[in-house]
């Protein structure tokens, strides 16, 4: 079985996140497209749950057939392992990309952590809990590390800052990773300055429950016999719940995607249900598919194009031109030149980000064409 909802949703996602990468370059942004400051969500902070979601959905009909008969073979578990070791693998390459179209790979300096590699630990062990324990178990578990790590993170005093200190250097998950990531090795930019990092390893614990959320709404549209409205509001009132859930306990554990809280997985999840049920109502149901097309064949080959993106912005955006004090980059010279010069800087940067979304459409048009499809 096949969702064509579900690659149309992928597709919406990887777009979204190919703008706001693109926009959030510039210095004047809208701010929808921007990343709450801290405390919480913007619709650019939906984007990453929503691929930790899918990857969870996704989950549901790649591994069913071992999960029909619980009996996986080893080697199910060396593709897991091999998937989760390359979207890792890509992470840290991505990650060595630095200044004038030259990597670095001095693994004493790389960043350690990132987007891919939260994805791969994220999907590795959601997929283990899936593999190796009851659907009742695996519900309770993903229960236990929400609570847990909220009460971890509120409760437990830190050396220097105390209990419950959410800020960028003093909460539990930071302190964590400071133990277990050497210093050079952590995310110096957005006030981190090594001191912690938005996707750090303490952090991936909530999001894999990102990833379980996803599997268990695949798992429940997979034993419906049919498409029908029904499942459609169903997956509506499930994320209305959680989004109630999640704004409730935001009064207690803020949402906040740097630190990854409960409140911020059941909140994103809720959303992600939303779009999820608007989609499959419109195809799976009603079959009007037209609109979809483009999405879909992003969503075909959203890996592909989330790597090739990332480095495009990282070769405009580092890459200058010029030397000295006229010296300007890749990156500004266009937004300035195209866009800014006539739309204005805030309309500019969107223009550009919309522009780049349509560009890496253009090339996962040419790749369905060709029959490429490129997966991990």
């Amino acid at each position: 079985m096949r969702l064509t909802s579900l690659d149309v949703f992928r597709g919406i996602t990887i777009a979204g996140m190919i703008l706001v990468n693109m926009v959030g370059v510039a210095d004047n942004k809208y701010s929808l497209l921007d990343h709450a400051e801290w405390n919480g969500c913007t619709p650019t902070d939906l984007v990453f749950p929503f691929f930790l979601f899918i990857v969870g959905v996704a989950m549901t009909f790649s591994l069913s057939k071992y999960t029909a008969d619980n009996k996986p073979t080893k080697a199910v578990y060396l593709r897991i392992l091999r998937r989760a070791a390359i979207l890792f693998i890509l992470g840290l390459l991505l990650n060595g990309f630095w200044n004038k179209g030259v990597w670095t790979f001095d693994l004493s300096s790389i960043r350690l952590m990132g987007v891919l590699q939260r994805i791969s630990l994220s999907y590795l062990f959601a997929s283990l809990i899936v593999l190796k324990l009851p659907r009742k178990s695996q519900l309770i578990l993903a229960g236990v590390l929400l609570i847990g790590y909220w009460l971890t993170m509120m409760y437990i005093p830190v050396p220097e800052y105390g209990a419950g200190v959410l800020t960028r250097e003093g909460n539990f998950g930071a302190f964590i990773d400071r133990l277990i990531i050497p210093k050079a090795q952590l995310y110096k930019g957005d006030g981190f300055n090594f001191m912690g990092d938005p996707e750090g390893l303490y952090s991936t614990i909530p999001a894999i429950v990102s990833v379980l959320a996803g599997y268990f709404t695949g798992e429940w549209i997979k034993d419906k016999k049919q498409a029908n409205s029904q499942t459609s509001m169903d997956l509506v009132l499930f994320g209305l719940c959680c989004l109630v859930i999640g704004i409730i306990w935001d009064v207690a554990f803020p949402i906040n995607k740097k630190l990854w809280t409960s409140s911020y997985v059941v909140f994103t999840t809720g959303w992600a249900l939303m779009l999820l049920a608007a989609c499959y109502e419109l195809i799976e149901v009603r079959v009007i598919k037209r609109w979809s097309k483009p999405f879909e064949i992003m969503g075909l080959n959203a890996i592909a194009l989330f790597v090739a993106s990332v480095l495009l912005i990282k070769i405009t955006a580092k890459t200058q031109i010029g030397t000295g004090e006229t010296a300007i980059s890749i990156y500004n010279w266009i937004y300035q030149n195209i866009f800014a010069s006539w739309a204005g800087n805030f309309n500019g940067s969107l223009l550009f980000g919309v522009v780049t979304v349509l560009l890496w459409y253009g090339v996962a048009v040419l790749m369905y064409q060709k029959g490429w499809f490129l997966k991990v």
